[in-house]
């Protein structure tokens, strides 16, 4: 995943998306890079539009992302049992203070 990242990076940037480019954004975030998983990356972008092809995967994003609001009802009791938790944790905490206090 790093190796597309890094040519979005690039690409981002306004800068030639190539091999060159990449073991340079790869290194610097501290991955040691390889030059064939560069090669076979390069050679999958060809003639490709990046631009394209973003605005064409962020639509089923957009779409997925839908279903997941009407979701959040569901996860509304289990975010109120962390609350709850929580204050136990804290009443917990409360009452060993007081042995020390």
């Amino acid at each position: 995943m790093e190796y597309v990242y890094s040519a979005l990076l690039l690409h981002k940037a306004g800068k030639k998306v190539d091999a060159k480019g990449m073991e340079a954004v790869l290194t610097a975030a501290g991955v040691t890079p390889d030059k064939g998983r560069i090669k076979a990356l390069l050679a999958a972008l060809e003639g490709v539009d990046i631009d394209d092809a973003l605005k064409s995967a962020a639509m089923p994003m957009a779409m997925a992302a839908a279903p997941a609001a009407g979701g959040a009802t569901a996860a509304a009791p289990a975010e109120e049992k962390k609350e709850e938790e929580e204050k136990e944790e804290e009443e917990e905490v409360a009452g060993l203070g007081s042995l020390f206090g």
